[in-house]
């Protein structure tokens, strides 16, 4: 099957490369010369612009960022909407219902089809081709492009409402959004108590409170301190408050779903939209609450220790540490005590409730300016130089 692709980015890039395997003839558009060629040395034709992608298929399959991106390469100038070939359009992003029956009305009006078609299962569910493939639209449309979603994950007919697939995707996000908030909270509970985060995964799993956040984005992400399960936090922000707006739209008041998005604006706005959304345990840290953090700094002070404000200095590295403690003893790094919840040496720091070490009240709680700890041997390093 001809097939354009448009947007070649963490999600697009392996749906794009899984279409190719499958002997799909792909034409392919990115404002990144650099992903378009890894695709055209693949067997993929590169175009030059979304309208050039629709003069030379009849199906245009799009994965893009944000809202205002899939408007514009679907009904801007240059877009899909004047390309002379078409005749529908596959919107693989997260735009929401409202914008999803914007642009097909708009796209009506050329006698071109629109199909929202979310999707959902990250960058390792594109890798594998192992997606949830959310679909509403005509039924004789979707039928002639069934076969070519299969491809990239397992394929699901809402109906034919315009939007439909988006509603589903924002009601799936927002048990998502919640799924890591709500298990990062009782995990934080449980190493507050004593309890090992490994082995309380491993019964959460095995218990009523599996969810994706305990079986994958915990043993992947959170518990090595990698933070880095491939989806930004700006998206999951996103795709939460579409779902407010949804609900708001549809008369809905719901008290749970606006507490995590509450949580979410926090995230974003500490880390930023380039972070991944794995970063949200950081904000549910007993260090992030304020009565925690004022008795933690008390008990740094009362064993003397120097307790300063952090000023931004960048993320130093190991090859920094010696521009670091010059900082430090100046006074111009901060040092917080902080709870290494998740993957510390527990034999070498002291936990709340315990007397603390002197020197570990100090170096235990390194933060770098975004609220990020540093590792434990990072830690390590800094203090073996300071002796």
């Amino acid at each position: 099957m001809d097939i354009g692709f448009i947007g070649l980015g963490k999600m697009g890039f392996p749906m794009a490369r899984r279409l190719i395997e499958a002997k799909h003839q792909l034409v392919v558009f990115d404002q990144r010369k650099e992903a378009v060629d890894r695709l055209v040395a693949l067997g993929a034709q590169a175009a030059s612009s979304p309208k050039d992608i629709a003069d030379r298929t009849e199906t245009v399959l799009a994965s893009l960022p944000s809202l205002q991106a899939s408007l514009e390469v679907a009904t801007g100038e240059s877009g899909v909407i004047e390309g002379k070939r078409v005749k529908r359009f596959v919107d693989l992003s997260t735009v929401g219902s409202h914008m999803a029956a914007r642009i097909h009305d708009l796209l009506a009006n050329q006698n071109i089809v629109q199909l929202d078609s979310p999707v959902s299962g990250g960058v390792g569910g594109a890798e594998k081709g192992t997606l949830a493939v959310m679909v509403s639209g005509p039924k004789a449309d979707f039928e002639a492009v069934k076969s070519a979603l299969e491809v990239i994950g397992r394929v699901f007919f809402i109906g034919e409402k315009p939007g439909s697939a988006q509603t589903m995707k924002l009601a799936n996000n927002l048990l998502s959004a919640t799924a890591v908030a709500a298990t990062s909270e009782a995990v934080v509970m449980g190493v507050k108590s004593g309890l090992d985060p490994s082995v309380m995964i491993d019964v959460i799993n095995s218990g009523s409170g599996l969810n994706t956040a305990s079986r994958d984005k915990f043993p992947r992400s959170i518990l090595p301190r990698t933070f880095d399960f491939g989806f930004a936090t700006g998206l999951m922000v996103k795709d939460v408050r579409l779902c407010l707006e949804e609900m708001r739209a549809l008369g809905l008041s719901m008290e749970v779903a606006e507490a995590v998005a509450r949580l979410w604006e926090v995230v974003i706005r500490e880390m930023g939209a380039e972070s991944d959304f794995t970063s949200v345990h950081f904000y549910v840290s007993p260090a992030r609450q304020p009565d925690a953090a004022r008795r933690q700094l008390e008990s740094a002070r009362s064993f003397g220790r120097p307790v300063v404000a952090t000023e931004a200095l960048g993320r130093p590295n190991h090859g920094e540490v010696d521009e670091i403690l010059p900082l430090f003893r100046e006074g111009r790094v901060g040092w917080y005590l902080w709870e290494l919840m998740i993957g510390a040496d527990q034999t070498r720091f002291q936990w709340p409730g315990s007397p603390p070490v002197a020197e570990d009240v100090v170096f235990q709680g390194l933060l770098y300016p975004n609220g990020t700890p540093y590792s434990v041997d990072e830690a390590e390093l800094i203090r073996a130089q300071a002796r």
